[in-house]
């Protein structure tokens, strides 16, 4: 398998920690990809022209961080990231949503600031940041529900997010640590594992 891949996407670095964790890595081939350059031909894996995308060994592909990682999920006979049991497989599948929302509502923040200062728009900065410290005030106030127990698609997106906001916004984010102790305790230990550890943005 081949993925659309770049160094500092936390929806690729999602893919990856997946692939690790699964015991997949060694089966997918990264192809760098700067998806913000005019040429790049990632419209031809994804229309959207984003990544991550997942070529298959038929060439069929597949897009979209969730289903790159559920397919993965489905490959492997191990201890499924994305559990069986009804109850929390939807328990884990809405804090996936919930994680990578925040990360995109972050991703929004930072590209508005990266606007020249005479055509930001405060609003929208407010707005998707708000939506951001919404989601880990839930996160927080849930954490010994959803953040403990064996490691799951819902842990690794949050993480993954968290990882790209403090890569990417340490001066909005300030000291996180104090309004978020709890989620901040276990990911620092997360951030410990090897698959975080081997694919940190850069």
């Amino acid at each position: 398998m081949k993925l659309r891949w770049a160094p500092a996407s936390p929806f690729v670095r999602k893919v990856m920690v997946t692939a690790m964790e699964t015991g997949q890595d060694n089966r997918i081939e990264r192809m760098p990809t700067d998806y913000h350059d005019p040429d790049s031909d990632i419209a031809d894996h994804n229309p959207l022209g984003k990544v991550p995308a997942l070529i298959l060994d038929d060439g069929s592909i597949l897009i979209d961080s969730p289903v790159i990682c559920a397919y993965l999920d489905s490959l492997h006979d191990g201890a499924k990231i994305i559990p069986d049991d009804p109850a929390q497989r939807w328990r884990v599948l809405s804090l996936e949503g919930l994680g990578d929302g925040m990360t995109e509502a972050a991703i929004t923040v930072q590209r508005e600031r990266g606007r020249p200062e005479d055509k930001r728009m405060a609003t929208v900065v407010e707005r998707h940041w708000d939506k951001f410290e919404s989601a880990m005030d839930w996160i927080e106030g849930s954490a010994d529900e959803v953040l403990r127990g064996p490691i799951n698609i819902g842990q690794i997106a949050v993480a993954c997010g968290l990882g790209w906001i403090e890569f990417r916004m340490k001066d909005v984010l300030g000291d996180w640590r104090e309004d978020w102790p709890s989620t901040a305790k276990w990911y620092d230990e997360f951030s410990a594992r090897p698959s975080m550890r081997d694919t940190a943005p850069e």
